[in-house]
């Protein structure tokens, strides 16, 4: 893809920057942190996701209302309904409202054995109930070390969108999080990101094609800092961030408003 085409379709993509508050916040914590950022993340260029503990997703609903905040969740299971006990359905987060799910988050996959078989079956199922997947991919400091980092994204990429539709995939949104940099502080180089999320589009385009590579939507997360984001968010593949850490402060406002 040209350089000028490839400008072009950067500009047409609408930044989006997610918060994923991970296992913090009660429901009364939850409510005071959307009062205090919803001035703060104000925005009509960038599209503005909390995506919090299920607790805390009806409570965060009602004090977003009125605001350009959208409600995610951190985790959804497969099925509709069953004997899953402690899961979530996304029968229950569409009736809440919930609009995005983060799916396969490298902790997930770590501490709750997630894999990308279930991560593809939770992708499907998202599309299904018209909830929009953010969908993680990121490789370990032993694999960027031994030089598979593109090889191990592309395997997370090509297994999470079996059977989605082009259509589908031009709705998601893809988060690469490089685990080494995880809550440690530590941040890819602006050049360390865009390589991957460019190959992260190029591999989209050898699934579905130009136009769905063009359409969709990568963002960067790994200790993303209010200094770090312009820099980051201003390059050609990369359509904003997940953040972790700085979305439970008040600098949450000053990522999202990356470009004032």
């Amino acid at each position: 893809m040209y350089d000028e085409e490839r400008e072009g379709n950067c500009m047409s993509r609408r930044k989006i920057v997610a918060g994923n508050w991970k296992m913090n916040m009660t429901p009364t914590e939850a409510v005071e942190l959307v009062n205090t950022l919803k001035p703060l993340v104000a925005s009509d260029e960038v599209d503005v996701v909390f995506c919090v503990p299920a607790i805390d997703i009806i409570p965060a609903m009602e004090a977003a209302k009125g605001s350009n905040i959208n409600i995610g969740a951190e985790n959804m299971y497969y099925e509709d309904k069953g004997a899953f006990t402690g899961e979530i359905s996304p029968v229950m987060l569409k009736d809440a409202g919930v609009r995005y799910v983060v799916l396969g988050h490298s902790e997930r996959r770590e501490y709750f054995a997630e894999t990308d078989e279930t991560v593809n079956k939770k992708v499907l199922k998202a599309f299904e109930y018209d909830i929009t997947p953010i969908v993680c991919c990121g490789e370990s400091l032993t694999q960027r070390e031994q030089g598979i980092t593109i090889d191990w994204i592309r395997q997370q990429i090509k297994i999470a969108f079996l059977n989605v539709s082009a259509d589908q995939a031009k709705k998601a949104v893809i988060a690469y999080e490089p685990i080494w940099a995880i809550g440690t502080g530590k941040v890819a180089t602006t050049e360390q990101a865009q390589e991957v999320c460019c190959a992260i589009r190029a591999c989209i385009g050898e699934i579905y094609d130009e136009a769905t590579a063009a359409a969709i939507r990568i963002q960067y997360g790994g200790s993303v800092s209010a200094k770090s984001a312009p820099e980051l968010f201003a390059q050609p593949d990369i359509d904003g961030g997940l953040v972790g850490g700085a979305s439970l402060k008040p600098e949450f406002g000053s990522i999202v408003n990356y470009n004032k």
